[in-house]
């Protein structure tokens, strides 16, 4: 690794601060949730601050009681106004500290799910569900991907570009930033290179036989679905004899190793060109000549599908994050309805639907209620078979509920 950081920004800054960090004091009766090690400070929480910190600067939160609670990160842009790291006082939020972090989040993907390996990909890190809030790392191959949700860490972007490069040794670091994250976070970066060198082609990659290849400067999260490993390995096994429609394929996962496992046929639907132009090639990749992929809008698409009298045996519903905000999630549940609807009426008997959902907002047993509509208006029988969920280099903190946030169903439909 030997490049200087190629992608420049406003907080491009070293940051460093005075050995008595500043005390944010919360309001009565606030403080349960955080001696519960959650690690999100909201600014309703707090009653004040005791000095003048700096967004970015390491903050100590105190209870109304004048009691030690953990060592944050502070940021006045944001809702959350503290993200905590630490609760023990005598370990401060030094390189050590993030390093220490680092290599434990490496070495459980490393030694109990031995997927970070050449070749292949996975989450490194998943911010809080491994205690590193607002940090999450990709690996494709000889390369990683970063994005921060956090603006106290991206101003720290040079310390985790260093400890990346020194415990992991990449080709390259590819520097992603998340759509919104300006606005809620005041976080001001461009994608780019961050050390090394970024791959000139598509990376391949592998995952239970089946080779992706994988764009990291562009499409959805940083170039594939990483979360989705577990499940799509579950409906593959589901898909033998069956006619399949992969909505919102993006660049054929599901599609892709469901043919590989025996599907009469794939037919994959995405709103995006350059995705579909890739699964195209991923079809070639694996020399499968039984999947077709079409752009169009998935709802008018199946709902044309259904005019037509078209069934299908398996059917994949797996859209893009309809709720980002509390007050999208009533329009966000009749989205999903809706597709629910079509994919039973496209459905033929005893076949299999695979619902999914990505948004945090949106509760398991809200998607179960929600299946349960179409399915009385459509008099379908719905058996669930499975409730999955992300993939396990996605853990979820248990102080932190909110890092589970995929959800997938899959049913029998008679």
């Amino acid at each position: 690794m030997n490049g200087a950081e190629q992608a420049p920004a406003s907080q491009d800054i070293q940051v460093a601060q005075s050995s008595s960090p500043s005390r944010v004091i919360l309001l009565p009766r606030r403080a349960k949730p955080f001696y519960g090690r959650h690690p999100w400070v909201y600014a309703g929480a707090i009653d004040r601050i005791e000095g003048a910190p700096a967004d970015g600067d390491v903050v100590d939160l105190y209870s109304q009681g004048d009691h030690f609670i953990a060592h944050g990160l502070y940021n006045s842009q944001s809702k959350i106004r503290v993200r905590l790291y630490s609760w023990n006082e005598e370990v401060a939020l030094d390189a050590d500290f993030f390093r220490a972090r680092i290599e434990t989040a490496v070495r459980l993907r490393e030694a109990l799910l031995g997927w970070n390996k050449p070749g292949g990909a996975c989450r490194l890190i998943f911010s809080e569900g491994d205690g590193l809030s607002g940090l999450t790392v990709d690996r494709y191959d000889r390369w990683l991907v970063v994005q921060f949700s956090s603006l106290a860490l991206a101003q720290r972007r040079q310390l985790f570009a260093d400890l990346l490069a020194e415990q992991l040794h990449p080709q390259g670091i590819y520097l992603r930033t998340e759509r919104g994250i300006g606005e809620l976070e005041g976080i001001e970066l461009r994608d780019g290179p961050l050390r090394g060198a970024l791959a000139q082609e598509p990376i391949v990659i592998e995952e239970d036989g089946t080779r992706f290849l994988v764009n990291v400067a562009e499409g959805q999260k940083t170039g594939f679905y990483l979360d989705q490993r577990e499940n799509r390995r579950a409906v593959a096994q589901l898909a033998r004899g069956r006619r399949m429609l992969d909505a919102f394929c993006y660049t054929g996962g599901f599609g892709l190793r469901a043919a590989l496992a025996g599907a009469e046929s794939v037919a994959g639907v995405d709103v995006s060109e350059p995705a579909l132009a890739l699964a195209r090639e991923n079809a070639r990749l694996n020399h499968l000549d039984n999947v077709s992929f079409e752009r169009a809008d998935i709802f008018s698409h199946m709902q044309k599908l259904y005019e037509e009298g078209e069934h299908f045996g398996l059917i994949v519903l797996d859209p893009p994050r309809f709720a980002r905000a509390r007050n999208a999630v009533e329009e966000a549940l009749r989205g999903y309805r809706r597709l629910q609807t079509l994919a039973l009426r496209l459905l033929e008997r005893e076949g299999i639907l695979v619902t999914c959902c990505c948004s945090g907002l949106i509760t398991m047993s809200m998607l179960e209620n929600l299946l349960a509509q179409p399915a009385a208006e459509e008099k379908r029988d719905i058996q669930i078979l499975e409730r999955l969920g992300q993939a396990a280099d996605h853990p979820v903190m248990a102080t932190c509920p909110e890092s589970s946030y995929l959800k997938c169903l899959i049913c029998r439909v008679e």
